[in-house]
């Protein structure tokens, strides 16, 4: 199988290290979309991979064209919300008439709502994929919905450390066409890999409820440089995150996937994990664009579309908004959906 991973960062780079440590290469043809330091490193040094080991390479054919890496059986989406839409013409240019995309991403993606029965069933979320363009270029029939439950770190360009967790779910974003690898025939891929794989007949339950706990955690500790047990330790902050999580909540019941947990039982999990920094802040602290739109912008969307209101949700998305703006971090124009 041809697979081409775009986005060489912690997510994408973990995929990299595992299928290329603990694949025979006769089963797969493995290269990386990539450019810059990234790119150069890879080209010199293959995939760094920071382990109990030591320090290993996993060559890689990595190009920053596409048409230099020809058409692929699967791609593995796992870029950050901002890079998806001038990211998006290389992924088609990687994809023929039976190509997959996994995209294994944050946030409300742009397929969420293609087949979901219910009153957003077709909606096209302009804070994610602003006029359908992404939509029009990756649809959904080709696409592979990933939950990650896993992490890692990117100590420099080209390199990745695992730190915990191997669990992904997997499942078809919309309705499948065409004679591409199947979900189940990529989900045995993934799991010789070393990762332990959920088919999931849908995989829009599992993305939002791990949205339901990243929209707080994420943007409140970049906003404020907290780790998540200094978040929960404080219980006004603590109880402002129940509220945006009791508006999400609300949400989700209305077009279709409701919650039974509570916001104190996900702070309880979410507590085990130990002081931690999200990816967020880690972006936040690199200088890097955060992913605003996709955490908060869409679920605000969903609301204005359903007509319920989400003044919760409104103030974290602003002030969280405004800090990045004023620190170069999200584009500076208000845009429509805003």
């Amino acid at each position: 199988m041809k697979i081409c991973i775009v986005g060489l960062g912690a997510i994408g780079g973990l995929f990299a290290a595992r299928l290329g440590q603990r694949l025979p290469p006769g089963d797969v043809t493995l290269s990386a979309l990539a450019r810059g330091a990234t790119l150069a490193a890879v080209r010199q040094h293959g995939l760094r991979v920071h382990g109990p080991e030591g320090l290993t390479a996993v060559p890689l054919h990595a190009s920053d064209d596409p048409a230099a890496l020809g058409v692929q059986d699967l791609v593995i989406l796992a870029v950050k919300g901002p890079a998806l839409p001038a990211v998006a013409p290389a992924v088609a240019a990687l994809c023929g008439p039976h190509t997959r995309v996994l995209a294994a991403m944050n946030g409300v993606p742009w397929w969420f709502f293609e087949d979901l029965p219910g009153p957003c069933r077709g909606l096209v979320l302009e804070s994610v994929d602003a006029g359908g363009a992404v939509r029009a270029l990756l649809p959904a029939a080709r696409v592979l919905g990933c939950v990650v439950h896993a992490s890692a770190t990117a100590p420099g360009p080209g390199e990745v450390r695992p730190v915990m967790g191997q669990g992904l779910v997997i499942g078809q974003a919309g309705k499948a066409t065409g004679e591409g690898p199947s979900v189940q025939a990529v989900g045995e891929l993934l799991g010789r890999a070393g990762f332990d794989v959920t088919v999931s007949a849908q995989v829009q339950r599992e993305t939002w409820f791990k949205l339901w706990g990243n929209m707080t955690m994420n943007p409140v500790s970049a906003l404020t440089g907290a780790p998540c047990d200094r978040i929960l330790d404080d219980p006004l902050v603590r109880g402002f995150c129940s509220a945006v999580m009791l508006e999400a909540q609300s949400l989700g019941a209305a077009f279709g996937i409701p919650i039974e947990q509570a916001p104190e039982a996900r702070h309880a999990v979410t507590r085990k994990l130990g002081s931690f920094k999200t990816s967020m802040l880690q972006d936040a602290e690199a200088g890097r664009p955060l992913e605003l739109d996709a955490l908060l912008g869409a679920v605000r969307e969903i609301g204005t579309h359903l007509g319920q209101a989400t003044p919760h949700i409104d103030a974290l998305f602003g002030l969280v908004r405004l800090m990045a703006r004023q620190r170069g971090l999200y584009p500076a124009a208000l845009s429509p959906h805003a």
